[in-house]
């Protein structure tokens, strides 16, 4: 499969990548790449300070809160007030290129721009990583404990705490 077949079609594996070997530098190329082509068909713009918000939250696979956010897009010259973060921060969500993950009040990059897709996050409690991973099943769980009591379920957010593979390992 070449690279465009791959952005265009982005495979939504069952496991976390945060918690896979994989080659980080291209995983965090193809989502930037990926952000850019949705943003354009969009008829969006990813502005200097939202492309570099996203660039910082791919840099590793864990959930940024937004003051670490602002601290790094200071240093890159784009201000250091927090509605600098928060309107980068708030536009990546709204796009679908960054997901906010409540129990770490912070933000991580969606592996998958563009794609219509259920998420739940993989948070270890010992080094703060965030696996994204599908969750259309827990979704579907979800819906239909809802229905019988006529309730429609519009957004979800499923996490789940515990240790990392590599975490697990140090202990």
């Amino acid at each position: 499969m070449s690279r465009t077949d791959r952005m265009e079609k982005p495979e939504i594996t069952p496991q976390g990548v945060a918690f896979r070997q994989h080659d980080h530098a291209r995983c965090s190329s193809d989502t930037l790449a990926r952000a850019d082509e949705v943003a354009r068909e969009r008829g969006v713009r990813l502005t200097p300070v939202r492309r570099r918000a996203l660039e910082i939250l791919l840099e590793e696979h864990r959930a940024l809160g937004a003051y670490e956010v602002l601290e790094r897009l200071a240093e890159d010259g784009f201000g250091k007030q927090p509605p600098v973060a928060y309107r980068a921060l708030d536009f990546l969500v709204e796009q679908g290129f960054a997901h906010r993950v409540q129990r770490l009040n912070a933000f991580a990059a969606c592996l998958h721009p563009g794609e219509d897709h259920d998420a739940a996050f993989l948070i270890c409690r010992q080094c703060n990583a965030v696996a994204e991973t599908p969750a259309a099943r827990a979704r579907a769980a979800l819906e239909a404990v809802a229905a019988p009591t006529g309730f429609v379920v519009e957004r979800s957010s499923i996490e789940a705490v515990g240790l990392c593979p590599a975490c697990r390992a140090a202990q």
